[in-house]
């Protein structure tokens, strides 16, 4: 299970690491790419570990309405937000602005997921 887990969590970096600067896409969606709908708290679960690694975009992933469900696993009070800000997104009361506009959906983007 451990290993499975673990190849499940290098598919999501895969697809963290293609989310373009000054977008935004869920857990859900990723999770839903990678044919596994229903395991966006899986997603979460790797981009929490993920924090250490400096190439994975953590802070482009946030829940389906928009919101900074994760930057309590950030480093600093306002760090999601931040790094997010200085990409053009804008955050107000830890919502992503124009979250439709900022959405990145890997299944429209990216086509259909091969395994």
């Amino acid at each position: 299970m451990a290993e499975e887990n673990q190849n499940f969590f290098q598919k999501v970096y895969e697809v963290a690491r293609l989310i373009p600067y000054g977008r935004v896409t869920s857990y859900g969606a990723i999770a839903k790419y990678l044919g596994a709908a229903r395991s966006a708290r899986m997603v979460g679960w790797a981009m929490n570990a993920s924090h250490n690694m400096e190439d994975i975009p953590a802070h482009r992933v946030v829940n389906r309405k928009g919101l900074l469900t994760g930057k309590h696993h950030f480093d600093g009070t306002n760090l999601m937000q931040q790094l997010l800000e200085n990409e053009g997104v804008q955050v107000h009361g830890l919502q992503i602005v124009d979250f439709e506009k900022r959405f990145w959906d890997p299944n429209k983007e990216l086509g259909e997921y091969y395994q």
